[in-house]
């Protein structure tokens, strides 16, 4: 490391932080940045009182990780509790300047009280300084937020106008506004954890990322996430070969041939990836849905996948935003798209309708419609109604759509369907239940098998699943030269 005249940090402060179960700036930084590498920026610029020969509270710099250049911010703890003062802002300001000019990365650590009270309306003004280069770097870096300590108050919508937002379990905190103004101004009495904890954020708002025991797994988290991304939305993410897909892994033990007996689409995904890749977001969050990155012969690939053993693997508001914000970062950043589907529909009911699923959906439709990376199609059981069109059909823009032999894709499910079409012979029926059950079958004889869609040119083949790993990997091998975005900002990741 150089130029860093106030690394040393007396003992006191260290202890002081170590005690709150958290590591120093600096030793956070010597985790995230390859040894030796790093470089202070504007370690002497000074802000008003008796602290300003630290930095004024946050450390800028860049060094490489992984052996490419980043940017970091990072908040000090033990100077005046991490606050943001006018200073501090334009440090932030600066690094995140350099880091867009450069074309790499910028991770930002939090662990701070928020704005800083003494400065008044000029250290709240600064803020809006970093909240306009966030919104400007969007679509053209990533942007990684690590909270390993407090983050309060308007300096939240930093971390939230970032790509994403890795949390550690027990000294991570977000909120607004805080418990002790919370129970003045409506009377709650609530705990910090409960309010703004990793878990609620993790759980319940879908706010947080990934989740981490620790600071020094969150760093490493960040490092380990930084090798799928590219440097800058100009440029594909690097080709690393690692492990082949473990043979003894069958689709065919996996995935139950009964459309209405659950299965984890997790293990599909480690059963044709590449051993060890898949890194998964928002894991906890509306868990209909999974998302993520993986490696395909060492290419990496987005995944969205719907989850059979979570309601179903219907699609609800939740899962919604969270898939078609992940699509968008995709397309910005020319990360290929694979959609794994076995979708009932969406969710019904008045829930989900006064909560809007009919604007949320329709961002999962934008998104997939909008994106123009490669996009890869697997229908793997159920495919229905307008769920299965959400899911990257032909007509939004699929470049090619795979389909199991067992996949059934239509309107709704058989059974609905019969009863619906047949209503008034089944109540007239001397059997009803035989009636239904021979229609039944004659529906999905019909409609509810991949032929009819290769047929009508929705699919382009049916595959055993044996062939998965090959098929994909050929569809997406076909798709690789197809340009990346022009090295400008084609849009950016606006938070959902």
């Amino acid at each position: 490391m150089q130029n860093q005249p106030h690394k040393e940090m007396d003992a006191k402060r260290l202890e002081r932080q170590h005690s709150l179960g958290k590591l120093s700036v600096w030793e956070r930084i010597q985790i995230l940045f390859d040894e030796g590498t790093f470089v202070e920026v504007d370690d002497f610029a000074d802000g008003p009182g008796k602290y300003a020969k630290f930095g004024d509270g946050v450390v800028t710099g860049y060094g490489k990780i992984n052996g490419r250049a980043a940017y970091i911010s990072a908040q000090d703890f033990t100077i005046r509790g991490g606050t943001l003062g006018a200073i501090h802002a334009q440090k932030i300001c600066r690094i995140m300047d350099m880091a867009l000019a450069a074309k790499a990365p910028y991770i930002s650590i939090y662990d701070g009280g928020g704005a800083r009270i003494e400065e008044g309306v000029a250290a709240l003004d600064a803020t809006g300084g970093i909240f306009l280069r966030h919104t400007k770097n969007s679509g053209v870096i990533p942007q990684i937020a690590c909270i390993l300590g407090p983050c309060a108050g308007g300096a939240c919508y930093s971390p939230a106008l970032s790509d994403f937002i890795f949390m550690t379990e027990k000294t991570s905190q977000m909120f607004i506004t805080g418990p002790a103004v919370v129970k003045e101004v409506i009377g709650e009495e609530i705990s910090i954890e409960d309010l703004g904890g990793a878990r609620v954020h993790e759980v319940t708002s879908g706010v947080a990322s990934v989740v981490y025991s620790d600071d020094a797994a969150c760093l490493k988290g960040v490092r380990n996430l930084l090798q799928y991304l590219p440097q800058h939305s100009g440029e594909k993410p690097a080709v690393v070969v690692g492990e082949a897909v473990d043979a003894s892994l069958s689709l065919e033990k996996i995935v139950p041939a009964n459309p209405k007996t659950a299965y984890d689409v997790r293990d599909v995904i480690t059963a044709f990836a590449d051993k060890g890749s898949f890194f998964e977001i928002q894991k906890n969050f509306a868990r209909n849905v999974v998302v993520g990155l993986l490696r395909l012969d060492g290419s990496v690939i987005g995944v969205v996948a719907n989850q059979p053993n979570w309601m179903a693997g219907a699609l609800d508001v939740d899962a919604s935003d969270k898939a078609a914000r992940f699509v968008r970062f995709c397309d910005g950043f020319d990360i290929p798209l694979l959609s794994l589907v076995d979708v009932p529909g969406y969710m019904p009911g008045s829930k989900q309708e006064q909560l809007g699923i009919i604007r949320h959906g329709a961002k999962l439709l934008y998104a997939f419609s909008e994106a123009k990376v490669p996009k890869v199609t697997l229908v793997m059981r159920k495919a229905f109604g307008g769920a299965y069109v959400a899911m990257n059909s032909k007509n939004i823009g699929a470049d090619y759509v795979y389909a199991w032999p067992m996949a059934q894709i239509a309107v709704m499910g058989a059974e609905g369907a019969v009863r619906i079409l047949y209503k008034k012979e089944l109540k007239a029926a001397a059997q009803p239940e035989k009636f239904l059950q021979e229609k039944t079958r004659a529906y999905e004889d019909k409609y509810l098998n991949p032929r009819a869609g290769v047929a009508n040119g929705t699919i382009d083949e049916i595959i055993p699943l044996s062939t998965t790993r090959e098929r994909l990997s050929n569809a997406f091998e076909s798709l690789r030269e197809r340009p990346c975005s022009k090295g400008e900002k084609s849009h950016g990741n606006i938070p959902l």
